[in-house]
């Protein structure tokens, strides 16, 4: 009886931490961030392209510029938090052929943190 019972716990936790593995281990691996960094980027370009046409002074062309600079310093430390906030591999959505159910669009996420202040 005391052999089918130590039998019995060494089966729940075997399966118990083969489970949280799988959870916390395996799962996570399997998901994929995609980013379209071309569409956040012709965004901005647009944006810019806009406010230097309508500019006036040069002053206004200055800001433009400026909010230029913040964008092409934003969007690098930008996309190297990506992978730390998804917990997940992050590629180019041009570099993926078919979304899987573990894919996940974050290039909204990645235009909020170009954006943010």
């Amino acid at each position: 009886m005391s052999l089918a019972l130590h039998g019995a716990a060494t089966l729940l936790v075997v399966a118990v931490a083969i489970a949280a593995y799988d959870h916390w281990v395996v799962r996570p691996a399997l998901r994929v961030g995609l980013v379209d960094v071309g569409e956040v980027y012709r965004q901005k370009e647009a944006e810019f392209t806009l406010i230097l046409t309508k500019a006036g002074s040069d002053d206004e062309r200055q800001k433009a510029m400026a909010m230029a600079r913040v964008f092409a310093q934003r969007l690098p430390l930008a996309l190297e938090q990506l992978p730390l906030e998804c917990g997940c591999l992050v590629v180019l959505k041009s570099a993926v052929a078919g979304v899987t159910p573990r894919t996940v669009d974050l290039t909204a996420h990645l235009k909020r943190k170009v954006e943010a202040p």
